[in-house]
């Protein structure tokens, strides 16, 4: 069936692959028959103000050819409305993708589950007028990127790594105000994370169990623990083993705040927002295309 879609490409994304992945997925999506308008904005700004126009003109779905980041514009465009959201994984973490189980390293396959148009519905997270698909960081984590942010050397993966290294050597537990639905609760923690899906920071599995059809949030809490201990669980947020440490717990919950002096959120791999943030699911308000 013919479909007119929008693609939404960030040619920077994964080192320069997302144009590479979108030169394939145009070939295997004209052979089908589709029609395709590309975009590309300059900047965040200009990306989101092409999709929303693409929105007003009755575009059948946008798709976008990227990483995380690119979805959470996306999301931010979407959200709310009948419009599907398509996804060509090429960014560095591509954890949206791989929350619905979209294909990250196979373009064809990837771009098959678009053709099939099997739309379903989505939570998404939302704190005032803006959402997150994935995961809010706002401890330990959250601060490396803050750290990684401010260096302009190295580039990568490698930054990323350098800023670990960094803040764990003055790094300590940090004093937290949760409203978990209403609930008050004081305590130390080394991070609290909110998972609208499971994943971050490229299948870092650190709410481990999140649905994202459940209607609920999963607020996730390591609390405590050593340095040498914090490196020794790190390798078991890919499995989600992390559960079974003694200073995991979780709380589902519909609508949470997280309060933290100094502590700056990341959603969906994006600067989010200063502590304190109160965070609501928001049901079924993103269709996409897996």
């Amino acid at each position: 069936m013919t479909r007119e879609i929008t693609l939404l490409t960030n040619p920077t994304a994964g080192k320069g692959r997302a144009a590479r992945v979108r030169d394939t997925a145009l070939g295997l999506l004209h052979g089908a028959g589709w029609h395709v308008r590309t975009i590309e904005g300059r900047d965040a700004v200009e990306a989101e103000d092409l999709a929303r126009k693409a929105l007003a003109d009755g575009t059948e779905a946008l798709v976008v050819c990227g990483g995380d980041g690119l979805v959470h514009l996306a999301a931010q465009v979407l959200a709310g409305g009948s419009t599907p959201l398509g996804i060509l994984p090429a960014g560095t973490g591509n954890d949206a993708a791989r929350s619905v189980g979209i294909p990250r390293k196979d373009t064809a396959a990837a771009v098959a589950r678009l053709i099939a148009w099997q739309p379903r519905r989505i939570d998404l997270a939302r704190s005032g007028d803006r959402h997150f698909v994935t995961v809010l960081a706002a401890g330990f984590d959250a601060v490396v990127n803050e750290r990684a942010n401010k260096m302009s050397w190295p580039r990568g993966q490698m930054r990323y790594n350098l800023a670990t290294v960094a803040e764990l050597r003055t790094f300590a537990p940090l004093p937290y105000e949760l409203d978990l639905d209403g609930e008050q609760v004081q305590l130390k923690a080394m991070l609290v994370a909110v998972g609208n899906g499971p994943s971050f920071g490229g299948g870092l599995r650190i709410a481990e169990g999140a649905a994202l059809d459940d209607g609920l949030l999963d607020v996730v809490v390591i609390g405590p623990v050593t340095k040498p201990e914090l490196v020794r669980t790190y390798p078991k947020l890919f499995t989600g083993t992390h559960v079974d440490h003694p200073q995991f717990s979780r709380h589902r919950v519909r609508k949470v705040t997280v309060a933290c002096p100094g502590i700056v959120g990341y959603a969906d791999g994006e600067r989010y927002g200063a502590l304190p943030l109160t965070v609501e699911c928001v049901p079924g308000a993103l269709e996409v295309l897996s």
